[in-house]
């Protein structure tokens, strides 16, 4: 097997750096509190990250993963979600065990980091402050940095653009079929965490090009890609 030394590497937020479960599901519930419905909890909530805060909040409306809610009660729930989320977002959530060891490791080793993630920039910031892990990145893509969000392919491509390395030279860490369909796309190298937000799914199903359970893992699997 011939040795892959990446470019760059691209790192998920959500369920690949930090477990935010905690406080999208408080302010999925006090949301869902304030127009009167009754609140979600965490352990389905943990089903419904991944596609932006947008989609978070219409999955808590309608208490599922697919369909859509009524366009009027979206559009009353949305302001109060971000309100919520603008003072809520770093609160409750916590680096996985294993990340800051595992990404000084890539820092250690000489590799260039960035982070892409479907939170918007509002969001993401804050949290990556807060938790901190920002000084990893050179830079952050976010939900709204560009156009289209995960699993679109434009993101990523963005990024290596950004960095000046060709996409086939470039590896993500995510956690989500979101993240295997954009690395796919991107004809980036992917390789994904256990542990993650896949909507209840095992991750293995998407066939990432290696699964892990910690990013102390890296050591591991990184250079052993084909």
């Amino acid at each position: 097997m011939s040795k892959f030394k990446p470019g760059f590497i691209l790192c998920d937020l959500d369920g690949t750096l930090i477990d935010s479960v905690p406080d999208l599901a408080y302010c999925g519930d006090e949301m869902m509190k304030a127009l009167g419905l009754p609140p979600r909890g965490q352990e389905a909530s943990r089903h419904w990250v991944g596609n932006g805060v947008e989609r978070f909040c219409e999955r808590t409306l309608i208490n599922s993963v697919d369909g859509h809610a009524d366009a009027a009660l979206l559009a009353k729930a949305l302001p109060i979600f971000k309100e919520l989320y603008l003072h809520n977002n770093a609160q409750r959530s916590c680096v996985y065990e294993g990340v800051t060891e595992g990404l000084t490791w890539l820092l250690d080793q000489g590799y260039r980091l960035a982070c892409v993630t479907n939170k918007a920039e509002a969001f993401t910031m804050p949290l990556l402050r807060d938790k901190r892990l920002l000084d990893y990145f050179e830079f952050v893509v976010s939900g709204d940095t560009c156009a289209e969000k995960k699993p679109s392919p434009m993101p990523l491509l963005y990024a290596a653009e950004k960095m000046g390395v060709s996409p086939e030279n470039a590896l993500m860490i995510g956690d989500s079929i979101s993240d295997v369909k954009a690395a796919r796309a991107a004809n980036f190298h992917i390789i994904c965490m256990s542990y993650g937000y896949n909507h209840g799914k095992d991750i293995r199903q998407a066939n990432p090009d290696v699964v892990i359970d910690s990013m102390i893992e890296l050591s591991n699997h990184i250079e052993r890609l084909k």
